[in-house]
């Protein structure tokens, strides 16, 4: 009788895979949540990691409040929370069941504003050493001379 309790003992202590009690335990409460969006087509993605596109439904666990993120190319995310909700003769559920948000557009990125190229600054060219004379600036101005400006002929 000793020996057998010893086996039985000894057996308890390297029990094989197939053998584990885990398979029993009961798996978490679940509840399916419908999730729409307008526009459609938005990921709804919920605290737990879980992910679709509108419409779609996906089965949460009811143990905790959750939060799910809408977000869509050219709208503003939007986030809304879900509750468990345990009434008296019925399973717990998550509220509100249908999730339904209507997206806000996003505001338009504004435009970047392009900036105007440096102008180049060109230097100076130094004069051709071909090129004409610079012209001749008039003389001031001169008082008329007291004596005629042609020779009399003799």
């Amino acid at each position: 009788m000793i020996v057998s309790g010893s086996l039985a003992l000894a057996a308890c202590s390297s029990t094989p895979d197939w053998m584990n009690l885990d398979g029993l335990k009961p798996s978490p409460m679940l509840d399916t949540v419908r999730f729409e969006s307008e526009p459609p087509g938005a990921e709804a993605k919920v605290s737990n990691g879980q992910t679709c596109r509108t419409p779609c439904a996906l089965a949460l666990p009811v143990s905790a409040p959750l939060t799910v993120t809408f977000t869509l190319n050219g709208y503003q995310p939007q986030s809304e929370p879900l509750e468990p909700i345990a009434a008296t003769g019925n399973p717990t559920q998550l509220r509100p069941n249908p999730v339904t948000v209507e997206l806000t557009p996003a505001a338009p990125q504004p435009k970047p504003v392009k900036k105007a190229a440096p102008k180049k600054k060109t230097a100076a060219r130094p004069a051709a050493a071909t090129s004409a004379p610079a012209p001749m600036t008039a003389s001031p101005a001169q008082a008329p001379a007291p004596w005629p400006a042609t020779t009399p002929q003799r």
